[in-house]
């Protein structure tokens, strides 16, 4: 009986300090709130968008820790990656990323090509060293460069920069709930706490409606 009574204040205390710690989050401070909200691609579920870039360190070690929070997210959140362009190989790996998203291979080599860059030193800086990764991950080489170099992949392209445009984004990973709120794993303080600020402001917006 006693070890029951301890458990439940375990608990108890467990849920207290969690509730706490979510209640010091602050505009300001661990988040951003968008002076100017950007409309989401489904307003009728809570939009949760990490913009990145194969070849950024603090994304590839993100990955690990964002990745199973992905897998768990409730029906009513949508979740997108948004490659960000900030011009020379960005762009090319953004163009990239698309290009593979168009393709419904994304998720299939999205570790692949983070492997790629960071573990075995390929830059994949130009459209055939990607193919030919690529190729060994079973991702036909010929239609990936047309995908690559499509008309419908440059336009969305264009789309990923306009909107780091409008979250005003000025690095990488750095996640934007509802198109309301901004925050990255410095200000939030560390990768896990980013994800409770992410899921703080999910149920924020949850609420609100």
């Amino acid at each position: 009986m006693r070890k029951l009574v301890l458990s439940a204040l375990l608990v108890t205390a467990s849920l207290f300090g969690f509730s706490a710690n979510a209640a010091d989050f602050q505009a300001g401070k661990e988040y951003v709130e968008l002076k100017n909200p950007v409309p989401v691609a489904e307003p009728d579920k809570i939009e949760v968008v990490e913009l990145f870039w194969y070849g950024c360190p603090h994304c590839y070690q993100f990955e690990p820790v964002i990745n199973p929070w992905i897998k768990q997210l409730p029906d009513d959140v949508d979740f997108k990656r948004i490659p960000a362009m900030f011009g020379g190989v960005w762009n090319t790996h953004g163009q990239m990323f698309l290009a593979l998203e168009s393709m419904g291979v994304e998720q299939k080599v999205h570790d692949a090509v983070f492997n790629a860059y960071h573990r075995d030193g390929n830059k994949l800086d130009t459209p055939e060293k990607m193919a030919e990764l690529l190729e060994g991950q079973g991702v036909d080489k010929q239609a990936f460069l047309k995908a690559y170099n499509s008309f419908g992949v440059k336009s969305r392209a264009e789309q990923a920069k306009k909107l780091a445009m409008a979250y005003q984004i000025t690095g990488v990973p750095v996640m934007i709930v509802n198109g309301k709120y901004r925050f990255d794993i410095g200000s939030a303080g560390g990768p896990e706490r980013a994800l409770e600020v992410a899921d703080f402001l999910i149920e924020k917006e949850r609420a609100a409606r």
